[in-house]
């Protein structure tokens, strides 16, 4: 069986998750998470991968100061934790669930004998960790740059999974504007603020529990 592989152009490729299933036996473990909870803390050991079967996570760290800072944002289909294949020993961040969430515990062990027994996955991996890289860079880009209108337009696509491979989430579980402040560097107040004036302009609106994103708020992004 060949893994599979759903992209489209300037998306992530999305690893076959049944791939995975055949390959690794004794060393997978599904595992569920409430919104919340944590996966794994930053200086835990470094002894497995993980793949996010459904939900959302993100990824901190805790400064010697105690700042805290949000890496990434990820989603169904993403990895996360892979830095253990490169001789991390301990965990560099925190993942912590942002809504009730599903994931594929993989143990190092088994994840390097697949990647070298199965040179059509180790490929697929390898392009998904490149493509990933490519969208740190573009975050970093973002934050050093844009302006933080432009930066929380940017997040509340990509929670609503516009440009990534499947289909875009018409509504993004809640979120606090604490947390999209932290998120976007900026304060709470430059948040709400903008918050309003996206929802004036029809680019959001709050739908029940959750926030619904409109594919108009891409024009806040491209417009310079």
């Amino acid at each position: 069986m060949q893994p599979k592989m759903q992209m489209k152009e300037g998306a992530i490729p999305r690893l076959d998750a049944e791939f995975l299933r055949t390959k690794i036996g004794a060393g997978r473990a599904t595992l569920a998470f409430r919104k919340g909870e944590v996966v794994f803390s930053q200086g835990d050991p470094a002894d497995a991968i993980f793949q996010i079967q459904k939900g959302k996570l993100k990824l901190t760290v805790v400064s010697s100061q105690g700042k805290e800072a949000v890496i990434a944002l990820l989603t169904g289909g993403d990895f996360f934790g892979e830095g253990c294949l490169a001789g991390q020993i301990k965990r560099m961040c925190t993942a912590t669930a942002m809504t009730d969430s599903v994931t594929v515990r993989l143990e190092k062990p088994e994840m390097v004998r697949v990647l070298h027994d199965e040179p059509a996955f180790a490929e697929l991996f390898l392009h998904y960790l490149l493509s990933r890289n490519i969208r740190i860079e573009e975050d970093l880009v973002d934050q050093l740059f844009n302006s933080s209108e432009k930066r929380l337009a940017r997040v509340l696509l990509l929670l609503a999974n516009f440009g990534k491979a499947g289909k875009a989430e018409p509504v993004v579980a809640k979120m606090s504007q604490e947390m999209l402040a932290e998120i976007v560097g900026t304060t709470r107040a430059r948040v709400n603020f903008f918050m309003n004036k996206f929802r004036k302009l029809g680019f959001i609106d709050y739908d029940g529990g959750g926030l619904r994103v409109h594919s108009s708020l891409l024009h806040v992004v491209l417009h310079d």
